[in-house]
């Protein structure tokens, strides 16, 4: 549909995603994505790799510039394959045509580890980071010392809070980009904070911290790998808005505008933040802080400090609306292509958002809730996105080979692919040389567990086609839901 179509679907021969994100919509996405509670709870990573104050601003400034690098790569890939899911669009149009089996397998792979893991798995993690912020205040409040009780009633802040969440994303496009843009708005605020805290701090002449300059650095290759691991990890996101490419207006014009805008903001806020706390704050006292932000707001807001968990909570939930919002377009593609089941590339007939897929996300990330602890899950799960990132840039240099003549409105030198791609290979190779662990086996045994599932039901065809049938039309009588680009009435 045209950005400028206002018709109701009811008046519209076609039924599907709308083009309902302006750019301050888009860089407030990017800014949800890329600001989640990270810098605000554990960004001590870095310094304590780094080893000193110094290196460890460098570090997160170089860190800025490759992500700002990485996106701007994704921008042109948006602009060239202008349909929402990201890497997996990119890889079906570069990889696909060159082989009918191991052509689509990438972006079947990719879709089968965030859609049923990364994602889902990331909003669980984020919603009980939300949930623990919010209820700290009140536990303390009400005395209630239980550690039991407390994570029964943390647990439930978090299902009420992935509730709304999916609701959210149900309801409309337009009610996600409202709440979206007030929440990216307090994040920003919540980073200005602390960094005008850490301005009036070094105002008052607090400057023995900062003195110490790169005393301490730490020059040991793996050092310096697991440092810059930590800041890069930190910026993930930068890719967000290619995830939604059909809801951009004008996406060849937004994509790249967004993306210059909103990742200098976050390098920036990320930056200025770090200043702050090493102002404020130690080295030992940074690395032995539960939540830095915290911390610092105790010691610089005095009464005012509860303006930190607050804006922490505000952080989180925006974070996890969004990715929701994104995964849930990956699931909408995967299923036009025949990658997911068919009802998830379904949409309501009159909200136009894709129902059954947002509705299984809520399911996924309800099921990792329930289940426990798997903040461990994601951090052996970060090498793979990275991996996917590498893979991307691959699918930039094919296309331009494949795809000479279609229209690239934003063209990104080839270095700077290439450069991604051996960041990526170095990103993706680090953690398991340096701290080997089981928990990458698995992530890599449930990667490869994908490409039987894929050979089968998805290659060969063999799928229960009564099932499917009747879970389609389940899913089409449960959320209203019907294929885009048929007529409703």
């Amino acid at each position: 549909m045209s950005a400028s179509n206002e018709k109701s679907p009811t008046q519209n021969e076609e039924v599907g995603l709308k083009r309902e994100l302006g750019l301050f919509s888009a860089i407030n996405l990017i800014l949800a994505v890329m600001i989640g509670s990270g810098i605000f709870v554990s960004p001590a990573s870095a310094l304590k790799y780094s080893g000193s104050v110094g290196m460890c601003i460098i570090i997160w400034t170089v860190c800025g510039i490759v992500s700002l690098l990485g996106a701007l790569a994704f921008a042109e890939l948006g602009t060239v394959i202008p349909r929402s899911g990201a890497e997996y669009a990119y890889f079906m149009d570069s990889f696909g045509p060159l082989h009918k089996f191991w052509g689509n397998l990438p972006a079947f792979l990719y879709s089968w580890l965030m859609v049923i893991i990364i994602r889902p798995a990331e909003v669980a993690v984020i919603v009980l980071t939300f949930s623990e912020y919010l209820c700290q205040p009140l536990m303390d409040l009400l005395c209630i010392k239980d550690e039991t009780r407390s994570d029964q009633v943390t647990k439930a802040i978090a299902l009420a809070a992935l509730g709304i969440i999916t609701y959210i994303n149900i309801s409309s496009v337009k009610l996600y980009v409202k709440v979206q843009n007030i929440f990216g708005s307090f994040k920003v605020l919540a980073c200005l904070i602390v960094i005008f805290g850490g301005i009036y701090e070094l105002s008052m002449g607090n400057t023995k911290n900062l003195a110490k300059g790169f005393k301490g650095t730490s020059f040991a290759p793996k050092d310096m790998a697991l440092a810059f691991y930590s800041g890069l990890w930190a910026y993930d996101g930068w890719s967000a808005v290619t995830i939604v490419t059909e809801e951009i207006k004008q996406p060849e014009k937004n994509i790249p505008r967004s993306i210059m805008i909103s990742v200098p903001i976050v390098t920036a806020l990320y930056v200025f933040m770090n200043i702050a706390y090493m102002t404020v704050l130690s080295i030992p006292e940074m690395m032995e802080a539960k939540a830095v932000a915290v911390t610092f707001g105790e010691r610089v807001l005095g009464p005012f400090s509860f303006v930190i968990p607050l804006g922490v909570a505000l952080s989180t939930f925006g974070c996890a609306l969004s990715i929701q919002f994104g995964v849930t377009r990956l699931c909408y593609v995967a299923g036009q292509d025949g990658f997911m089941l068919e009802s998830f590339s379904y949409v309501h007939h009159e909200k136009l958002t894709p129902s059954p897929a947002v509705v299984f996300q809520g399911i996924i990330a309800f099921l990792f809730i329930a289940s426990g602890d798997i903040i461990q899950l994601i951090e052996f799960a970060s090498f793979l996105i990275w991996l996917a990132y590498g893979t991307a840039m691959i699918s930039l240099l094919v296309l331009r080979r494949t795809k000479k003549d279609l229209p690239r409105p934003y063209r990104v030198p080839t270095w700077i692919p290439v450069f991604i791609l051996l960041v990526a290979i170095y990103l993706s190779v680090t953690p398991i040389v340096t701290d080997p662990d089981p928990m990458y086996l698995f992530a890599l045994m449930f990667t490869l567990l994908g490409v039987p599932v894929y050979y089968w039901f998805i290659y060969k065809g063999q799928q229960p086609k009564r099932l499917m049938s009747k879970v389609t039309y389940l899913c089409q009588v449960l959320f209203e839901a019907v294929p885009p680009q048929s007529y409703s009435k």
